[in-house]
């Protein structure tokens, strides 16, 4: 039988829950948590294992666990040599951009590790420094969320769109009073809004402060000069070298994350006929059944998943 070409997705902030790290600790892969903590200075085993919901809130702490999930997932899906087909491009929504970066080859697991401490760091900085917060759309066509944002921002109201996630989602991101304003106009385009449980408003200007401050720490992580094809969140387009990910990353915080985009991107023209998720939960595989529903999905969200 033909094998069909893999691409690997990675899930993001939001994904995390209490003990997650619970069913890989068992496995050989779970060292990489002290590889992990040496290059941020957490104590990945512990946050994984027993940190409370209410730590796990944190933007910097909420993306290091889900970042170390996914790494961990990775390493033994290699290492099972589970995956039936080859792999032959990777993407992540926000956060996990960078556990795709790394399955890639682009990064170290440690390099991209203490890069996703300095993002979660400036975004929770970023976020303290300047009240928002998120929320989603359900139901309503994309075209009709963007008129009601920008009507909301013609009226002086600080509030974009932050991810296209599949047809009849779209994410909001801004001040309280700039989301609760489309909150408001939601039913008027048939969508019901959901608030999210978030820090801040992330993909949004409200983030340029963590944006410049993450700029530096990009910099000064040069990704390989070739890798496995990597879709970017920015522009939904394939990059497979050194092409720039430090300006590609740091446009990212405040840029709509275009996850529709990048799926049918990953789907059509990098040909990939099975996308496998890697990580915390099965968010991404519930998107992408919505995006291109022909299209085979399987989640890793503990190692029985790979059996």
């Amino acid at each position: 039988m033909e094998q069909r070409p893999i691409g690997l997705v990675f899930p993001g902030q939001g994904t995390q829950r209490q003990a997650m790290g619970a069913p890989w600790r068992d496995t050989p892969s779970w060292e990489i948590t002290a590889e992990i903590s040496e290059a941020t200075g957490e104590d990945v085993a512990e946050l994984l294992l027993n940190a409370s919901t209410e730590q796990l809130r944190r933007t910097d702490l909420a993306q290091l666990s889900v970042f170390s999930v996914a790494m961990i997932a990775h390493a033994e899906a290699v290492r099972r040599e589970a995956f039936d087909g080859p792999v032959v491009a990777c993407a992540g929504h926000s956060l996990g951009e960078y556990a795709a970066l790394t399955a890639a080859g682009a990064f170290t697991v440690g390099a991209a590790a203490a890069l996703v401490a300095a993002r979660g760091r400036a975004m929770r900085e970023a976020s303290g420094a300047r009240e928002g917060t998120m929320g989603v759309l359900v139901a309503a066509p994309l075209e009709d969320v963007e008129q009601l944002v920008d009507a909301a921002r013609d009226r002086g109201a600080d509030v974009w769109v932050a991810n296209v996630n599949a047809p009849g989602q779209t994410v909001i991101s801004g001040s309280v009073d700039g989301v609760g304003l489309v909150a408001d106009e939601a039913p008027s385009i048939g969508a019901k809004f959901i608030r999210l449980q978030v820090g801040g408003a992330f993909h949004s200007p409200y983030m340029a402060p963590a944006a410049e401050a993450l700029a530096t720490a990009l910099k000064e992580t040069p990704a390989a000069p070739r890798h496995l094809p990597v879709v970017a969140n920015v522009d939904a387009r394939p990059y497979d070298g050194d092409c720039g990910w430090a300006e590609l990353g740091t446009r990212q915080l405040t840029s709509p994350v275009l996850w529709e985009a990048s799926v049918r991107t990953l789907t059509g023209s990098l040909g990939c006929g099975r996308l496998v998720e890697l990580g915390p939960g099965r968010t991404l595989a519930g998107l992408i059944r919505r995006i291109v529903p022909d299209v085979e999905v399987m989640s890793v969200d503990s190692p029985a998943a790979l059996d």
